[in-house]
């Protein structure tokens, strides 16, 4: 939709609009893609949070058959037309939100929002001495620009990171970087949602209160000076 409107393809009221993040009342105002009506959708999308098992993908479909978050859902679920927001790799575990609300997907996973996310983490190998300060610093993965930790703080058997970006392997390269080996990682927030004392495996529909504050957290995100499409990361 960005390429969409960077590329005069979308109208409001008869105009055409090139720039991002412009806002419009759904009630009042036309918007018209490639000069169709564009209907606001009015039926409120479901989200689903899950317990994601080790070696089990977080897709819709694996051409190898492998297991999938999908399998994991009852019938009645799988009907609902849900997809995984965003990624947690096939040896991690932990919580994962599906839904079939786009809107809601895009601001969860887009980084301009920022989102916290939250791990735990078992570590193996020599620790060092300022690695708290390291974490949060920046480290170099190897990427274009070092990864970092909005905080971290060490715990019994391992360490407790909020990241608010979501970059391939993240959390297990941060520690290759720095010389330790994860063997097991738990993620055990999303935002506002937690993991709780939900079992592996299971899955349970978002309560009343956790999808507003889920939503009260997109709604502070975009206000924020980081909300016209740059990267709060750096």
């Amino acid at each position: 939709m960005e390429h969409a409107i960077r590329s005069g393809r979308v109208a409001v009221d008869g105009r055409t609009v090139t720039t991002l993040g412009v806002r419009i009342d759904p009630e009042t105002q036309e918007v018209r893609l490639d000069g169709k009506l564009v209907e606001p959708n009015r039926e409120p999308g479901t989200v689903i949070a899950l317990h994601k098992p080790p070696r089990v993908l977080t897709t819709t479909h694996d051409p190898h058959g492998r297991p999938t978050v999908l399998h994991l859902l009852p019938p009645a679920l799988r009907r609902e037309r849900l997809y995984p927001v965003g990624r947690l790799d096939f040896a991690s575990e932990g919580l994962v939100l599906l839904t079939n609300d786009g809107e809601l997907a895009f601001q969860l996973m887009h980084p301009r929002f920022g989102h916290e996310r939250e791990y735990v983490v078992t570590v193996r190998g020599p620790e060092p001495a300022d690695l708290a300060r390291r974490l949060t610093e920046g480290v170099d993965i190897g990427d274009r620009r070092p990864a970092r930790a909005l905080r971290a703080t060490r715990v019994r058997d391992g360490w407790r990171l909020v990241l608010t970006e979501g970059r391939k392997r993240q959390v297990r390269r941060m520690f290759e970087a720095v010389g330790m080996r994860v063997t097991r990682l738990q993620r055990v927030r999303i935002g506002a949602v937690v993991l709780g004392d939900l079992a592996p495996g299971a899955a349970r529909q978002l309560a009343t209160d956790e999808l507003l504050a889920l939503r009260r957290e997109i709604a502070r995100a975009s206000d924020s000076p980081n909300s016209d499409g740059s990267d709060p990361r750096g």
